[in-house]
């Protein structure tokens, strides 16, 4: 019963992040990615990177951004995320 529960919380995890995407068409000419759109396409990319195998709708980085800030918050989402996982793990003595 617990598997089954952490299963469908699992799944419904990875649906609600779906649903905003870097490549969803969320983003046009008059409203385009910033900074925090930046940070969560930064910390849900390994995600999006495996979605992206299985179809053209999603990217792992949103084309139509503001520049400067989205890529800032991309980055230390990338940074923090990834290289911050390194700084948990200590070798046991």
């Amino acid at each position: 019963m617990k598997k089954t529960l952490l299963i469908l919380v699992f799944l419904v995890v990875i649906l609600a992040f779906t649903g905003c995407m870097a490549g969803t068409e969320q983003y046009n000419k008059d409203y385009q990615a910033g900074f925090f759109s930046g940070i969560w396409h930064g910390w849900i990319a390994p995600l999006a990177l495996i979605i992206s195998f299985f179809t053209d709708d999603v990217r792992l980085y949103e084309t139509n951004n503001v520049g400067f800030w989205y890529d800032l918050g991309f980055y230390i989402a990338i940074i923090s995320g990834f290289g911050g996982v390194g700084f948990l793990r200590r070798k046991k003595k």
